[in-house]
């Protein structure tokens, strides 16, 4: 679009401010989102995605498992997600723990293509790169909270 050297109609204001200012301000005011709200509709459609077990490393999952055991305490949404925000673009990095057997590739498409989506409908940001660390793959059967030391056959 090309910005007349002179603005002669109201139209043509609007125009310009909508070819130029982006979706999240106006002469009306600016909207402005948190960077847990990013990270939280980034974590919300990570889990959505069929394949992804859990997000955040071990140290994160314990915590989190922890924090479920205290009355009142929840787990966090936006757990193993980090997100950098600007005015009108974010970018996102993801920690994931994945299922056993489940392609990390098309896994990683599947996550990337639905993360960026939600952060797009939701909060009219763009979203430029979603980065994702695949940090371990969840073993149907394992019970991970279980700290009873393996069968060696040896006393203990």
């Amino acid at each position: 679009m090309t910005i007349p050297a002179t603005i002669t109609t109201p139209a043509q204001a609007v125009e310009i401010e909508k070819a130029t200012a982006g979706r999240l301000s106006s002469t009306q005011g600016t909207t402005t989102i948190a960077d847990t709200v990013v990270a939280k509709v980034a974590g919300l459609a990570a889990r959505e995605v069929s394949g992804v077990h859990a997000l955040g490393g071990g140290a994160a999952r314990a915590f989190g498992a922890i924090r479920e055991r205290i009355a009142g305490a929840s787990a966090s949404v936006s757990q193993g997600v980090s997100v950098e925000v600007g005015d009108t673009q974010a970018a996102v990095d993801l920690q994931i723990l994945v299922e056993y057997g489940v392609s990390i590739a098309d896994l990683s498409r599947s996550v990337r293509t639905n993360v960026i989506s939600a952060i797009e409908q939701t909060t009219g940001l763009d979203v430029v790169e979603v980065n994702i660390n695949v940090s371990d793959v969840h073993i149907p059967g394992q019970d991970e909270d279980d700290t009873t030391p393996a069968e060696t056959g040896r006393v203990l």
